[in-house]
């Protein structure tokens, strides 16, 4: 079934191939417009998937329904639409993005199917939408656009004007950073490793591999379960999540059902044995391509203890020894978050852009 769009656009729904399966033609063409039109915003390829790796995330399971749309201009596809409707806090929140070619900008396609999807969502229940949109710096003497948190702000972009006229506002600002590995780079995370370690009397780091050790199963859900609900979140108003062992192994899955390698650094409080920080770092299965650092938290009972810097840092040096090739690690963090911020410039990120985190309740 499609849906006409523009005089020359239709809107389809895209087709997964059955569990198992290898990836469709249109699968195919799916993730390549995806990846081109993400590039065609950020000018970079470090969120680019095979049609592989982008597969599982595309599939449905029991925390996130998902739908995929693909935009076509003739028999040109020029862009692409996924909806997830999350089922923590009874599916009404869902997250959404069209992502159209940069070739095809300006012609109203956009403005043409959102409609569209905003009334699938709504007609599954959902009452929240919530958009993230990295808006990469055009300049100074730009306008822009400022958080409501009265941290950071962005450019009033193409893609910003496209959300506020359609009735999204912005809610908060992530900036994106990124570490260039250097033998000096490589020092100063020994030296602020070791200096954590003097100060955090009482803990110990453990580490380990997906899937997750039965033995940390229960304190990794614990820990993912207040990553939803201790982190900055403005006013997205993102449903706190359960996580339990069966979460784990599906969020374990589908990392390597990508082909990625993913590790935990923790930090464990030795007189109770329980687990009170953590940070993931990943890749895709080319070894060689930018790292991503993950969630990275403490909970609140054990701050004060220098956890955040001692996993952050014992997990890029450790990362370093098992992925040389990979020369970059990009990581994203609110604006707002700025003891996590703090940490991230001390191990030597510095910012690259800016994403915008949007809100549209629907009616």
């Amino acid at each position: 079934m499609s849906i006409a769009l523009t005089e020359n656009t239709t809107l389809h729904p895209l087709a997964l191939p059955q569990a198992g399966a290898a990836p469709t033609p249109m699968v195919r063409t799916y993730a390549d417009v995806r990846n081109r039109s993400i590039r065609d915003v950020t000018g970079r390829g470090d969120d680019d998937l095979t049609a592989e790796s982008l597969l599982p995330i595309l599939r449905s399971n029991a925390d996130t329904t998902k739908r995929q749309w693909c935009i076509m201009a003739g028999d040109e596809m020029v862009g692409v639409a996924p909806l997830s409707i999350l089922a923590d806090g009874g599916g009404e929140t869902a997250i959404l993005i069209i992502s159209l070619l940069k070739h095809v900008w300006g012609r109203g396609i956009g403005s043409a199917a959102l409609p569209h999807l905003e009334d699938e969502a709504r007609k599954a229940g959902v009452c929240r939408l919530l958009v993230w949109v990295e808006h990469p710096s055009t300049g100074s003497g730009s306008k822009t656009l400022a958080s409501p948190t009265g941290f950071g702000d962005i450019p009033l972009d193409h893609a910003a004007r496209f959300l506020s006229r359609h009735g999204y506002t912005l809610e908060q600002v992530e900036r994106v950073s990124t570490l260039d590995w250097s033998d000096r780079q490589i020092q100063n995370i020994t030296d602020l490793r070791a200096e954590a370690e003097s100060k955090a009397v009482g803990y110990r780091v453990v580490q380990w591999m997906l899937p997750t050790p039965a033995e940390h199963v229960a304190g990794y859900a614990w820990m993912k379960e207040h990553m939803s609900t201790d982190v900055p979140d403005a006013d997205l108003a993102m449903p706190a999540e359960k996580w339990d062992a069966e979460r784990i192994t599906r969020h374990d899955e589908r990392y390597l059902q990508r082909g990625n390698c993913v590790l935990v650094t923790a930090a464990q409080h030795v007189d109770t044995g329980e687990l009170c920080a953590y940070n993931e770092l990943a890749i895709g299965p080319d070894r060689a391509e930018v790292s991503h650092q993950e969630d990275t938290l403490v909970l609140a009972s054990h701050r004060g203890n220098r956890l955040g810097m001692l996993v952050k840092a014992t997990g890029l040096a450790s990362w370093r020894e098992l992925h040389p090739d990979s020369s970059t690690v990009i990581t994203y963090n609110a604006e707002e978050n700025r003891p996590m911020l703090d940490i991230n410039e001390a191990l030597g990120f510095a910012p690259i852009s800016y994403e915008g985190a949007w809100k549209k309740e629907l009616t």
